[in-house]
């Protein structure tokens, strides 16, 4: 299937591994041009732009300068036609919301939440003038099932989910489209990497890590995690035009995980 990407320009915020990374990898494979930011440049990334479709930005997006610089580099020779905020990270608070700080809330709002709304106020000129663009938001199952010990990372996450949706409100009738892609856990090192959930974890309960991805996964009806590779396909059909009349929509992607109505 044409999804009608090929030339268009693709700026990919946290685009150095996991679910980033298979994004702009997925772009790459439809012939788009990716602008990907990252604060570091991981040697997978670097992989992908020595190939000629990527321009890997080192750019830290947790500062105020950072998105603005990112959209910058992008608007330099192009507009920017898709957008993709993935760039977050989950803290995990096992002592319970009374030991988080205000600089820890700080933090991961600035990362989860202000990161993203900086880039789409950045690029959200271009797309306007050109009457086009589209814009996919990474969220979490958490927007809507909160835990205790990523409270605060739940909270961004909700926040972010109801951003994207007055987004689409605001923006539709510019031609700009505004969806959220909600994965569940994903077998990224967020959860199976060094100091990932399934290690911390495992040394508060004092099993092992394999054990505790094993109850994880028992829990989801597909008895799996989802791959990165499988949200960023979904994430390319949001950003082409054969979803065209979809914007304002939130998307799971959770093995069956969470039941819905």
């Amino acid at each position: 299937m044409d999804l009608g990407l090929r030339d268009k320009t693709v700026v990919i915020t946290g685009a150095s591994k996991g679910i980033g990374l298979a994004v702009t990898e997925a772009f790459v494979n439809e012939g788009a041009h990716v602008i990907a930011g990252a604060r570091t440049i991981t040697p997978e990334l670097a992989a992908l732009a020595r190939g000629g479709s990527v321009e890997a930005l080192a750019v830290d997006l947790s500062t105020v300068e950072g998105p603005s610089q990112l959209v910058e580099h992008a608007l330099a020779n192009e507009r920017i036609d898709v957008l993709v905020n993935n760039v977050g990270a989950a803290s995990t608070r096992w002592s319970g919301f009374l030991s988080v700080t205000d600089d820890q809330w700080l933090a991961t709002m600035n990362l989860n939440l202000m990161a993203a709304i900086r880039t789409t106020r950045a690029a959200l000129p271009s797309m306007i003038d050109a009457g086009q663009g589209a814009i996919v938001m990474i969220g979490s199952i958490n927007s809507t099932v909160p835990v205790p010990n990523v409270i605060d990372y739940s909270a961004s996450k909700a926040a972010l989910a109801s951003v994207a949706k007055s987004l689409s409100k605001e923006f539709g009738s510019q031609g700009i489209r505004v969806n959220t892609v909600s994965p569940g856990p994903v077998a990224t090192e967020l959860w199976l990497g060094e100091n990932g959930l399934a290690e911390q974890l495992a040394e508060q309960s004092g099993q092992d890590p394999a054990d505790i991805v094993a109850t994880a996964t028992e829990a989801v009806p597909s008895g799996r995690f989802t791959q990165p590779n499988e949200v960023a396909d979904l994430v390319v059909m949001l950003a082409s035009d054969r979803t065209a009349n979809v914007t304002g929509a939130d998307f799971l992607v959770d093995g069956g995980l969470l039941a819905t109505t």
